[in-house]
């Protein structure tokens, strides 16, 4: 298949273009480079520097019988989204509405949404699965909303097969080392430790010791980017043997809590990860872990390297 990948130089996307390339895919990368790497794209892909909030651009990739669109380009730091709104509602509705206006004129019915477990908020009741209520509590979980809700009509009325993969949180880097662009100014805490090991930081802040956890602090359910990727390949392959949308979870069903991945941080890189305690954030959960139910019938999918070590030390790879 001809894929178009939008923001395919990013770190998740970069990851999936290297993914659809070894299975054999034709891949045209479209992405204005504002968080991507050049570097990063694979050599056997086609990068257009280029944006979805210009029709031009978009003309100019669909264009080319592309099969399939695989849709990466937003902003996707939550904090951020409450304090700049603008920002996330242009890039992330109105660059995705622009492609979904122009898929049909260009015969394109297969879409695979990045999509983010941010849509289902505080909740209510652990580990999450897909049927869980759906209550974004920031603005950019709910950009990504709007853009579910936006599919089923387009589906309904233009005949878009889709695929939305709600990731929890993606880390780690290529296990063979090839992709080696870090993330710019990264917000999450995986690369922000390893910047600590790695000496591009002094120090970093653990946000709240008392929540109801083991050792107080949050838990995350982490997944290796590479299985990220995995999971595109399997759904472009779904949509074009089914006639069927799916909306699925990305995640392990394990969690680890901010101390735990600190210790284990110091256990793989031999090095100190300097923090201090404070206040915990307006919006954080005590733990956030998922079953990935639909991914497992569905796609066949399961993630095959996101054990923590496993995940830590393909970040260490890079930022050694």
């Amino acid at each position: 298949m001809k894929i178009l990948v939008t923001g395919g130089a990013g770190y998740i996307g970069s990851h999936v273009v290297l993914e659809l390339c070894d299975s054999g895919h034709d891949v045209l990368v479209l992405d204005d480079l504002s968080l991507g790497f050049r570097e990063n794209v694979d050599k056997r892909a086609e990068l257009y520097v280029g944006s979805t909030l210009k029709q031009s651009d978009l003309d100019t990739v669909l264009s080319q019988n592309i099969d399939a669109v695989i849709h990466l380009a937003a902003w996707k730091a939550a904090g951020e989204s409450m304090q700049n709104p603008e920002k996330y509602s242009q890039n992330n509705i109105v660059g995705t509405l622009n492609i979904l206006n122009s898929l049909s004129k260009y015969n394109i019915e297969i879409f695979v949404l990045s999509s983010t477990a941010a849509v289902y908020g505080y909740p209510e009741y652990l580990p999450i699965d897909e049927n869980h209520s759906l209550h974004p509590i920031n603005y950019y979980g709910y950009t990504k909303l709007v853009i579910e809700e936006n599919l089923k009509w387009f589906s309904n009325l233009q005949g878009i097969n889709y695929a939305c993969l709600r990731y929890f949180n993606a880390a780690g880097y290529d296990i063979n080392g090839r992709i080696r662009e870090k993330e710019k100014n990264p917000q999450n805490l995986l690369p922000i430790v390893m910047e600590i090991a790695s000496g591009l930081r002094d120090e970093m802040y653990v946000f709240g010791n008392d929540y109801e956890t083991h050792d107080g602090t949050g838990i995350r359910d982490y997944v290796h980017v590479t299985d990220l990727a995995n999971a595109h390949v399997a759904a472009l392959s779904y949509l074009n043997q089914k006639n069927e949308n799916i909306i699925v979870n990305l995640a392990t069903g394990n969690g680890y809590s901010v101390l735990d991945v600190i210790k284990s941080a110091e256990q793989v890189t031999q090095n100190k990860i300097n923090y201090k305690i404070t206040n915990r954030r307006d919006g954080d959960l005590a733990e956030l872990t998922s079953v990935s139910l639909q991914a497992k019938e569905k796609l066949h999918w399961e993630p095959k390297n996101s054990e923590l070590n496993t995940i830590l030390s393909s970040m260490w790879n890079i930022y050694k």
